[in-house]
């Protein structure tokens, strides 16, 4: 089950994914992206060594649009988690 995140069409947000819990002891994350659809705009994508970040923009009032965020780990596993944004009028 992914997390789902309420966002209005016009802000302009950040959103997080903390791997910390799916990591390995001394596991960290090498590289990060997203496969973000239609609809919805990846602004900006960043990562620490155990946070993934997206900032999102726009996105149809009453639409859900699923994020899947793709990792590369230092041990050289690749893995994917997903989440759902909600695009609301709020």
């Amino acid at each position: 089950m992914s997390d789902i995140f309420t966002k209005d069409p016009d802000a302009i947000l950040d959103y997080s994914i903390d791997w910390s819990r799916y990591l390995a002891t001394g596991v960290t994350i090498s590289t990060s992206s997203w496969t973000v659809p239609s609809g919805i705009t990846e602004d900006s994508d960043s990562n620490t060594t155990t946070t993934t970040t997206v900032v999102l923009s726009g996105g149809t009032a009453d639409t859900d649009y699923s994020l899947t965020n793709h990792v590369v780990l230092s041990d050289g596993n690749e893995d994917d988690r997903s989440i759902t944004i909600a695009v609301r009028e709020l």
